[in-house]
C-alpha cells in the first residue's frame, strides 16, 4: 500500500487540515503529520520552514508520496530537495511561496503585506493577529472566541512564524528530480493563483484548480479523487 504523507500549514494542525482525506485511508497509508510545536506537543519558540524542512525529511521514507498545504508546501518544496530520492510524487496546496514569483504585483503586494502584518500587527492580541491573518490568505474559517487553550498556542506560534516569502524555492534542483508533482490551487486568491501557475510551469507540475473552498482547496469533493489518481499514476510510472 502506497504512503501517504500530509503536512498541514499555519494555526490548524493535521488532523483538522487533513479531515476530509480520512476515506482516502481506505486506498492509501495516511501518515497525517503534527508539525513541532503544534498540539499536543508543546510550544516552540520559533518557527521555521528549514528547520521543519530538515524536520520533515528525515521522516521520509522511499516511495513516499508528499503532500503539503500552505506553510506546509513550503516546507515540502524544501524537503524534496534534500531528499528527492525518497519521494514518488509531491503535491502542494497554494503555497505561499512569493519568491517565485515576485515579479508579478499580486505576489509582490501579498508578500508586502504579509511582512507588515508580522511587524506591525497585534503581537499582545493573538486572536486579533489571527483574524487578520486568515482575511490575508482568503481563509473562511471563523475561529470561535475567545480562542480555546489549542487554538491560542497555534496562533502565538503563527506570531512568531518565519515569514514564508523569505523562502527561495530551488525551482532547478526540483525540476531536476524524477518524481511527478501536483500544484493545486482554489481560484480564489491572485498571488496563490499566480503562485500556483508559476510551480506549475517550473518544475514542471500538473495542475488541479478546485473553486469554491478558499485556501483549502482539499475540501473540494473532488480534491481526493484527483490526488488518489495521481498517486496511482505516480506509483505506476
Amino acid at each position: 500500500m502506497e504512503r501517504v504523507v500530509l503536512v498541514h500549514g499555519s494555526v490548524v494542525g493535521g488532523a483538522g487540515t487533513w479531515r476530509a482525506q480520512r476515506p482516502l485511508a481506505e486506498r492509501f497509508e495516511l501518515l497525517v503529520l503534527e508539525r513541532p510545536g503544534f498540539p499536543p506537543s508543546l510550544p516552540v519558540e520559533r518557527v521555521d520552514f528549514e528547520a521543519d524542512a530538515v524536520w520533515l525529511a528525515d521522516l521520509l521514507e522511499p516511495g513516499d508520496h508528499l503532500v503539503g498545504h500552505s506553510y506546509g508546501g513550503v516546507i515540502c518544496l524544501l524537503a524534496a530537495t534534500r531528499r528527492p530520492e525518497a519521494l514518488s510524487s509531491l503535491t502542494v496546496v497554494e503555497p505561499p511561496a512569493t519568491q517565485v514569483a515576485l515579479e508579478i504585483p499580486a505576489v509582490a503586494e501579498f508578500a508586502e503585506g504579509g511582512a507588515r502584518l508580522w511587524a506591525e500587527g497585534p503581537r499582545d492580541d493573538p486572536e486579533a493577529f489571527l483574524r487578520m491573518f486568515l482575511k490575508a490568505v482568503g481563509s473562511a474559517y471563523d475561529p470561535p472566541s475567545p480562542l480555546p487553550p489549542e487554538l491560542e498556542q497555534t496562533a502565538r506560534m503563527l506570531m512568531n512564524e518565519r515569514g514564508p516569502w523569505e523562502a527561495e524555492i530551488p525551482l532547478l534542483a526540483l525540476a531536476d528530480t524524477p518524481f511527478p508533482k501536483l500544484v493545486v490551487s482554489g481560484a480564489h486568491h491572485p498571488a496563490f493563483d499566480a503562485i500556483c501557475d508559476r510551480l506549475e510551469r517550473a518544475l514542471p507540475a500538473e495542475r488541479a484548480v478546485f473553486p469554491g473552498y478558499g485556501h483549502a482547496a482539499q475540501r473540494h469533493p473532488d480534491f481526493n479523487e484527483a490526488l488518489a489518481d495521481f498517486v496511482d499514476r505516480a506509483s505506476s510510472a
